[in-house]
């Protein structure tokens, strides 16, 4: 399977906590943790003047699940790419979104809402409590996955009801979260996971490593198009005498 990591660099991962957090860079760790999954992943990283150029229309088609995070830099993503990723999404191809990528361009595309939310940046403890346990990418979560240190998201999470629900998230400051939720967009599925901010080592953590290769195996492909069906009135058969 063929991956491809979306990754923003900001000022922020250059900070001590930053580099505590990710010594090797957050970017780099999303790359190799896929890969350490058995996938084939292409890094792509972008900030503030580079604009991920790299995000073709051929890469994009020769990816089975597109993995982002982006935070302070979104609107240096194009239109044209963020339709692009949409408009592949549609015709089959996974899409993961992490945490501040809730407002991405291109996840943005596919809820057609603001995706607004609430949050503070405290390392307070977040408990992620499995809402479905028959769920693929909840296997072996249940009861709970509990992250020491994290960013605080809470409701309301602008974005449409999920199709499928997988984890809400309680912090100590008492906010919840929906924090696992599937989408399905035409043939395409979309899995947002909250945590993750850029200065806790949450893609560290072997539950939240299981949760994405589960995720990864989920959003994959089930059926990819290269066009969409004609859109016209097809002419009536001949009656027959």
């Amino acid at each position: 399977m063929k991956v491809t990591v979306v990754c923003e660099y900001n000022a922020s991962m250059s900070s001590p906590e930053g580099v505590a957090a990710y010594p090797e860079g957050l970017s780099v760790c999303l790359k190799d943790m896929f890969g350490s999954f058995g996938y084939e992943t292409t890094l792509i990283t972008y900030d503030d003047k580079r604009h991920a150029e790299e995000l073709t229309l051929d890469v994009l088609q020769n990816t089975d699940v597109l993995v982002w995070w982006g935070h302070w830099y979104h609107n240096s993503i194009p239109d044209e790419t963020a339709a692009m990723v949409a408009d592949q999404v549609n015709k089959g191809m996974g899409f993961i979104v992490l945490h501040s990528g809730h407002h991405s361009k291109p996840f943005k595309r596919l809820m057609g809402t603001s995706c607004n939310l609430i949050w503070r940046e405290n390392n307070e403890k977040e408990r992620m409590w499995v809402v479905d346990c028959t769920h693929p990418i909840a296997k072996g979560m249940f009861p709970y996955v509990e992250i020491e240190h994290e960013e605080t998201y809470g409701e309301s999470f602008e974005v449409p009801t999920p199709d499928e629900l997988v984890f809400i998230s309680w912090f100590t400051g008492g906010e919840v979260m929906r924090s696992g939720c599937v989408w399905r967009r035409g043939r395409g599925k979309v899995f947002y996971l909250r945590c993750g901010h850029e200065t806790n080592p949450t893609y560290h953590l072997e539950q939240v490593r299981a949760i994405l290769h589960n995720a990864a195996e989920y959003v994959k492909p089930t059926v990819r198009i290269s066009e969409y069906a004609p859109d016209h009135r097809p002419v009536a058969p001949e009656a027959k005498n």
